[in-house]
């Protein structure tokens, strides 16, 4: 691979969102401040019962009580940073607040973001075959685009398809999550993350790094010109995307919404595909027993019913 600084010259799309890179001596600061701030105390079942209903409002997400101790080690980080001891003064923060912030920090704080190059593997073969049967400029949403492994395996799947693209990015990748997207904006990763790729994969789709970046990897720009990242809730009532798209990616993110949310998004998919389009979920998603607009393709693929 072609080798290359990570330090010097990353250079951010930020598509709606800034993000904030801090320097050593604020890392120092903010590790003296987490020192310093009260231990949170206990999650009571009832602070859990008012975060699960705030979640759910603004996310959509379903927390439940066997999710205690995971929002407990989340959130507590946010009650030391804002200097709060108690669960119920962060809750009141944030219903006192609507516009905040913070609302943001308590979303990206909640969310799960468990991802790989080419997880699922056997989606990829089925996405370039569609793709090379559709006529005039194929577009894919990955609608949960978490670090970026996900839109990215989709460009190298669409480039290695159809040829570089000359009119423009292929891959819509969306999250709720702004720290995550900032990552996936970056094109940054270890290089113990691209482990299961091809030594082809590896040269044609990214840059080695040097010195004391040697065991980290960078996107090649080639591949960074195919994706377009934006920050966005599926549970907001407009998204503002280009459609129509020849498929969807949306993969192990409706089995943290309930059967009521799930049923609306499908329905809300099936508008914002092309006649024949696709739609990938995850493996252990199925939607067989609803009214749904699309038809099992095979292997958690489903396709838009005529």
């Amino acid at each position: 691979m072609i080798h290359f600084s990570v330090t010097s010259n990353v250079r951010l799309k930020t598509h709606g969102f800034k993000p904030t890179l801090m320097t050593k001596s604020q890392k120092n600061r903010f590790s003296s401040a987490d020192s310093a701030a009260p231990t949170p105390g206990t999650l009571t079942g009832h602070e859990l019962e008012k975060i699960s209903a705030l979640i759910y409002q603004r996310a959509g997400i379903v927390l439940t009580p066997q999710k205690k101790d995971m929002v407990f080690n989340r959130l507590s980080r946010r009650l030391r940073e804002l200097n709060l001891r108690r669960f119920d003064d962060y809750i009141a923060l944030l219903v006192n607040n609507p516009a905040s912030r913070e609302w943001q920090e308590f979303i990206n704080a909640l969310t799960t973001n468990l991802t790989s190059f080419f997880r699922e593997a056997y989606h990829f073969p089925t996405l370039a075959k569609h793709a090379q049967s559709r006529p005039g400029m194929y577009s894919v949403w990955c609608a949960a685009a978490s670090t970026g492994e996900e839109p990215w395996s989709i460009a190298m799947t669409l480039e290695t398809a159809l040829g570089r693209s000359i009119t423009g990015p292929r891959v819509l990748a969306t999250d709720i999550d702004t720290d995550v997207l900032e990552r996936a904006v970056q094109g940054v990763y270890r290089l113990a993350d691209i482990d299961n790729l091809s030594e082809q994969q590896k040269k044609s789709w990214f840059l080695r790094g040097t010195g004391d970046q040697a065991n980290m990897v960078k996107i090649k720009s080639e591949l960074r010109n195919s994706v377009q990242f934006r920050q966005l809730n599926l549970i907001e009532s407009q998204w503002d995307i280009p459609a129509p798209f020849d498929a969807i990616f949306c993969r192990n993110v409706m089995i943290y919404f309930d059967h009521n949310t799930q049923g609306k998004l499908l329905q809300r998919f099936a508008k914002m595909l092309k006649p024949g389009g696709l739609l990938f979920v995850g493996h252990s998603e199925h939607f067989q027993n609803m009214n749904s607009p699309f038809r099992l393709l095979g292997q958690s693929v489903y396709r838009l019913a005529e």
